[in-house]
This record gives structure tokens, C-alpha cells and sequence, in this order.
């Protein structure tokens, strides 16, 4: 199985409050786009993207809805992006964490207790993401890679990278094209269901940990999805969802 689509799948799990934390993610990031031009998708681009994959990660309509309603409101929460590094306990385990927040000092001093609590190090801007790599990821169920590779071309996508297993297909490209991969695939597949849809950092090399480096990690993982603030959290322990004894 392509490490791109095992790491990023165990971390794609429907449970409810997986949902919650993605709707309020995106619901934050419909806010933010809305209040920054027009709460028009139609007239607002920035917009129109996130409500797109919004869309294709399942957001319901009323989630999205309601947060542009909050806009057109004049909703008084500004929200600003803010990204941490820092490090497991384990030897080599590093984690990126991408913020939307209204009061940096809450955010930061969340995140500093969350690493305290799981022996792990914050670190420096740079300290970690010199070692990631920034893309555009897109899971789907197909298996013809030469037909992919075709449309995505015709829709002057710049691909980065194929992977199939079984009937699984991992899509890598650039951020910025991950709209223009997503009508490309929306052509040749016109009913597709996109399991993954978003931007997202991968580490250039994976890890394993074991016992308490891996429990520990694990408990550092939890703690920041649980944070209000955090977005997204990134990570290189390729066995994150392993039972610890």
C-alpha cells in the first residue's frame, strides 16, 4: 500500500468526533475566507475553493451555510493562521500543527501544555517543516493510472505523483492546483466520491515507534486534535494508530 494513503487514511476515520472537529475546521475557514472579500462564492474565489472541498469532505450544507451567514452577519471573530513545529519523545518523531486562532496567547500557551503532558518539545519555525513536503492530496477509488495521468495533464496539473493499490489511486500535486485536480478528475469521473481532498504536509521519511514513545506520541496526537484552535496536525510516526501494550 502506498505510504502516502496509509498514513493519511487511519487519520481519515468517520468517527463523530472526527466529524465535529472537520466541520468546525471548515467552518472556520469558510469564515475567515467570506470575511476577507465577499460572502459570495460566486464573487470570492478564495471562497468558492474551500467551499469545494468542504463539499467533497462531506460537509454538510447547513454547516457551510451557516458560517457564511456568520460572515454576512458581521461576525466579529477574526481568526488568524499560525503553524508550530516541535518534537515526540521518540527519537525522530516531529509534528507540524496549523492554527486558525483569535488570541495567539490562549493557542500557544494550549499547545505548550499539550506537549508538557506528553514529554515533547516545541520547537523553532523551520526546526521541523524543512523536512516535510507541501502538496496538494487526493484519494479516490480508481485503479487506471494512465487515464488519471492523461486527464490531469490536459488540465495542466502539475503531478507530482500516482500511487495505486487494489483499487485505491493517491493523487499528489501542487497546493495551488488542487482545484484544477479536482475538475480534471470531476471530468473523467463525472459521479467520483473523493475519500481525501486537501493540502496537507508529508514528511520526506517515515518513523516507527514503540511502548512508551509510541504511547506518549500517541497522547500528544489526541491532546492537539482536541484543541479548538488547531486546524490540521501533521506527523511522521507511520504507525500512529498501532495498540500499545
Amino acid at each position: 500500500m502506498g505510504r502516502h494513503f496509509e498514513v493519511r487514511a487511519a487519520s481519515m476515520q468517520k468517527t463523530a468526533n472526527a466529524k465535529a472537529k472537520l466541520y468546525s475546521r471548515f467552518g472556520k475557514e469558510i469564515l475567515v475566507a467570506a470575511k476577507a472579500g465577499v460572502p459570495d462564492p460566486e464573487m470570492n474565489m478564495p471562497l468558492k475553493k474551500v467551499i469545494e472541498r468542504a463539499k467533497a469532505n462531506q460537509v454538510p450544507a447547513d454547516v457551510i451555510k451557516r458560517a457564511i451567514e456568520k460572515a454576512k452577519g458581521g461576525s466579529t471573530e477574526n481568526y488568524s493562521s499560525a503553524t508550530y513545529e516541535g518534537f515526540g519523545s521518540g527519537g525522530g518523531a516531529t509534528v507540524i500543527i496549523d492554527c486558525l486562532t483569535d488570541n495567539a496567547n490562549r493557542t500557544i500557551a494550549d499547545l505548550r501544555a499539550c506537549f508538557n503532558k506528553s514529554h515533547a518539545k516545541l520547537g523553532v519555525a523551520g526546526s521541523v517543516s524543512f523536512n516535510y513536503e507541501h502538496v496538494g492530496l487526493i484519494v479516490i477509488k480508481y485503479n487506471d493510472e494512465e487515464a488519471m495521468m492523461d486527464a490531469l495533464i490536459m488540465g495542466e496539473v502539475d503531478l507530482k505523483d500516482i500511487e495505486v493499490d487494489e483499487d485505491m489511486m493517491t493523487i499528489t500535486v501542487e497546493p495551488t492546483d488542487l482545484n484544477k485536480a479536482k475538475d480534471a478528475i470531476e471530468e473523467l469521473i463525472p459521479d467520483v466520491e473523493f475519500d481525501v481532498l486537501e493540502t496537507t504536509m508529508l514528511p520526506n521519511e517515515y518513523i516507527t515507534l514503540e511502548g512508551e514513545d509510541l504511547k506518549l506520541f500517541q497522547r500528544l496526537v489526541t491532546l492537539l486534535d482536541d484543541v479548538d484552535d488547531v486546524q490540521q496536525v501533521y506527523h511522521n510516526v507511520q504507525n500512529i494508530n498501532d495498540p500499545v501494550e
